[in-house]
């Protein structure tokens, strides 16, 4: 590098300049929470009492799985969007390695590196463990391209991340997934349904404080990452529930009045008294709008389970001719 050459600007730094210094609403992708303690609270969350949605998943898939897998045929590869440590997906991959004596290989899709070492320890007994250390878009592209043409994939995408997504966004984000995809392939989608507000609120704001902690990694992330100064103590992890849209909100509110320097960006940040970063929507759904959200986006709709100890979805769509 020459003298006069300038550092590189990762994405997260890009990002957080969008993010922060636009008008109107502060804003970080929730995609950013996954670093390495962000991962491990995400873990701790889904174990507590009022987090009933990943054990609604994994009940599900855990009830289901045989079901599951005698609708999809002979499936030789089996990938994920967003996998984590991957332990709910143990019951599809051991239902299909029941079903077929064929040789089967998973490939994991996560941005997060610790989380695709923890996944193929967990995993490896199982099956034949291929991790994809990408976005998810980008990984999905690299399997279709690497895999021959008789062979079938069940593409799985658990634990609601769907609702992560602006309801804007999500017919678009299905078309790109379908693209990706050949008719008779199969997508397993899970999707957290609408319930009792205050239910709903309570997992985004345990009493433990273990989601404001996870909230809160953000700003840790970008002092550690970005040589940001954010004092972390002067500001409150907020869960709100948008009537309007269907969703839980994380907010982080700011306290006070006060300036945060981001040395990644050589950049000023200025915060009011009360003023938030909006972090992560949670979109909640209705068994009727998934089945929209198939046909639109080109999928047949093979069926759907619901949770009843926690209104949860599994659905399961075969992408169609055409699309």
């Amino acid at each position: 590098m020459s003298a006069s050459a300038k550092p590189q600007i990762s994405e997260f730094a890009l990002d957080v300049a969008e993010g922060l210094t636009r008008g109107g609403q502060k804003k970080i992708s929730p995609r950013y929470f996954y670093d390495e303690l962000g991962s491990t609270l995400f873990e701790a969350i889904t174990l507590l009492p009022e987090y009933g949605l990943t054990r609604a998943d994994e009940r599900l898939l855990r009830s289901h799985a045989h079901e599951i897998v005698s609708k999809t045929g002979t499936v030789s590869i089996v990938a994920e969007l967003g996998s984590g440590s991957g332990k709910k997906t143990r019951h599809i991959l051991n239902a299909l390695a029941r079903r077929h004596s064929g040789r089967l290989i998973y490939r994991p899709i996560d941005v997060s590196a610790a989380a695709l070492a923890a996944c193929k320890r967990e995993l490896a007994e199982d099956c034949e463990v291929q991790p994809v250390c990408e976005d998810w878009m980008e990984g999905l592209a690299d399997i279709t391209r690497a895999r021959d043409d008789r062979q079938r994939l069940l593409l799985l995408f658990l634990g609601s991340s769907i609702g992560n997504l602006e309801r804007g966004e999500v017919i678009d984000f299905l078309r790109r997934v379908r693209s990706h995809l050949r008719a008779g392939d199969f997508f397993l989608m899970g999707a957290d349904l609408v319930k009792d507000v205050n239910v709903m609120l309570a997992a985004y704001d345990d009493p433990s404080g273990v989601t404001a902690a996870f909230n809160l990694n953000l700003l840790g992330r970008m002092n550690r990452e970005l040589e940001a100064s954010f004092d972390i103590r002067s500001f409150a992890h907020e869960a709100r529930w948008n009537c309007a849209k269907r969703r839980i909100e994380m907010h982080l509110v700011s306290s006070r009045d006060q300036t945060v320097y981001v040395g990644a960006l050589d950049t000023t940040l200025k915060f009011n008294a009360g003023e938030s970063i909006w972090t992560e929507s949670s979109h909640k759904f209705t068994p009727g709008e998934l089945g929209v959200y198939a046909r639109k986006s080109g999928f047949q709709s093979c069926d759907l389970w619901t949770d009843e100890d926690w209104p949860f979805a599994e659905v399961l769509w075969k992408a169609v001719p055409g699309a």
